[in-house]
């Protein structure tokens, strides 16, 4: 792309969002939540208080809590062994997971149903 093909490129973008940015202006929903921020800020700043003040005395709690994908992190617990047994052939098949290459060959050939009705354990 050529430097003035980028240019105007950008200036349209900008224009774009300027636009943006003036119709919000105008949204009422905007001012009152902006009027909101001014007078938090305000009555924290007379009473000396941060808004990290406030969140500790609203939730003490929230400071201290652990991340949710730290927390899921390590409690999977392990799979169970699951053992199948071929009625037609004899041969078992001892698998933690369906990944099984003899276990898929026989799923293909007997079908799913039939060989998870093979499961001993």
């Amino acid at each position: 792309m050529s430097r003035l093909a980028e240019y105007r490129k950008l200036e349209q973008q900008l224009a774009a969002q300027l636009a943006e940015l003036e119709s919000m202006k105008s949204d009422s929903g905007l001012k009152k939540e902006m009027e909101f921020e001014s007078k938090l800020r305000a009555l924290l700043a007379e009473y000396g208080y941060s808004l990290q003040n406030v969140i500790n005395l609203l939730d003490p709690k929230a400071g201290r809590r652990a991340p949710a994908a730290e927390a899921k992190s390590g409690s999977r617990k392990p799979r169970q062994v699951k053992v199948y047994k071929n009625p037609h052939t004899g041969e078992v098949v001892e698998t933690k997971g369906g990944n099984h290459k003899t276990l898929k060959e026989w799923k293909a050939e007997y079908g799913s149903d039939t060989v998870e009705s093979w499961l001993t354990k």
